[in-house]
């Protein structure tokens, strides 16, 4: 028998807690083997579920959370064992990285003929970087605080 013991997380609006952290995100692209050598060799992150003719999943550093990656016309289908979901046009996605994680991956960007879309420093010293995953996505790589606690 397992005992889960709570260790953090918000109060919910309506009391108790919230959730303790992301699980999984996902992102939407009809070119699953050009999204994961992206997410892999240009991010950095880990194919845990190699590209299948619906999704593939990655993990994102040691945080436990999941990227998964889905093409759309498989997910959106009725009669699935998960319920349809999808999307259309340019999603979004960010992902926390110290100085040298910025560096590695602009060496990376470099190398792969990424272009950086924009660069900026927010009011609480946090600084973003964005480029486009091969499917449109904004990925925006984030170090410090971009948001009040």
């Amino acid at each position: 028998m397992s005992v889960h013991t709570h260790q953090g997380g918000d109060e919910a609006q309506g009391g108790g807690p919230g959730p303790l952290g992301v699980h999984e995100v996902a992102l939407y692209t009809r070119d699953l083997p050009a999204a994961v050598a992206f997410y892999r060799d240009v991010i950095g992150l880990r194919v845990v579920v190699a590209p299948n003719d619906t999704y593939a999943a990655l993990r994102v550093g040691a945080s436990g959370s999941v990227l998964l990656l889905f093409d759309p016309d498989r997910t959106t289908a009725a009669g699935r064992f998960v319920p349809p979901h999808g999307a259309d046009g340019d999603g979004h996605v960010a992902f926390t990285v110290d100085e040298d994680g910025l560096a590695a991956a602009r060496r990376r960007f470099a190398a792969a003929g990424i272009e950086v879309e924009a660069e900026i420093t927010w009011p609480l010293g946090g600084r973003s970087v964005y480029v486009r995953d091969p499917a449109g996505t904004s990925v925006e790589l984030v170090v410090g605080a971009i948001w009040p606690d």
